[in-house]
């Protein structure tokens, strides 16, 4: 069971992460609050893994703190809470985001999210309203800026915002809305998309 990795980041999307460890390249889903604190391409870094294993597949899902990892973990001990879900939860709300949201109970902000309805977001909000208080998550530092966007930025939001369950119509009409600048980063146009998605 894999449960940390070091290694160089020989490529970064908003989704996923190949990390290089000692010459082995590994695949790993990472919310966008994670992607969000990464290095640039090429740096050494440290994610903490959850190691989710099915009949047909494995899947590596990681993590910058210890702490994303066990917000993670507590959200796919809920029922009707997958892998795949836990991470489009924390891709559409940071950490500290998502425990205010469950302290007090907000069932509208929650129930925005894709994947999860009202019956998932009062399960959630039950089972672990309690559990956020002791974990007493803060927001965090924000990570090293990433470099200036490819061209190729817009396709890459777009294909990561329909792998988190948005209709692809809905994520092109938001994105026409938001601006482009030269310096614009990946997470910062992530960032504005998302709070258009989630009005």
């Amino acid at each position: 069971m894999i449960a940390l990795l070091t290694g160089k980041i020989a490529h970064k999307a908003p989704d996923y992460v190949i990390l290089d460890v000692n010459g082995v390249g590994y695949q790993v889903f990472i919310p966008f609050s994670t992607y969000y604190a990464l290095p640039a391409e090429g740096s050494t870094t440290t994610l903490q893994v959850h190691t989710s294993v099915k009949e047909d597949a494995i899947n590596l899902y990681g993590f910058r703190t210890q702490q994303e990892k066990e917000l993670f973990q507590l959200l796919i001990g809920v029922s009707g809470v997958g892998p795949k879900l836990a991470n489009s939860i924390l891709s559409n709300s940071e950490p500290a985001e998502l425990s205010d949201s469950l302290v007090r109970g907000d069932i509208a902000r929650l129930s925005a999210i894709p994947g999860i309805g009202k019956k998932t977001a009062e399960r959630l909000v039950l089972e672990l309203k309690e559990k956020m208080k002791k974990l007493g998550i803060t927001a965090a530092a924000p990570g090293t800026a990433a470099a200036p966007p490819k061209p190729e930025i817009r396709e890459d939001i777009l294909s990561a915002l329909i792998n988190l369950g948005y209709k692809e119509a809905v994520v092109q009409k938001a994105l026409a809305e938001l601006k482009f600048p030269e310096d614009a980063t990946v997470e910062s146009l992530l960032k504005q998309a998302l709070k258009k998605l989630m009005k």
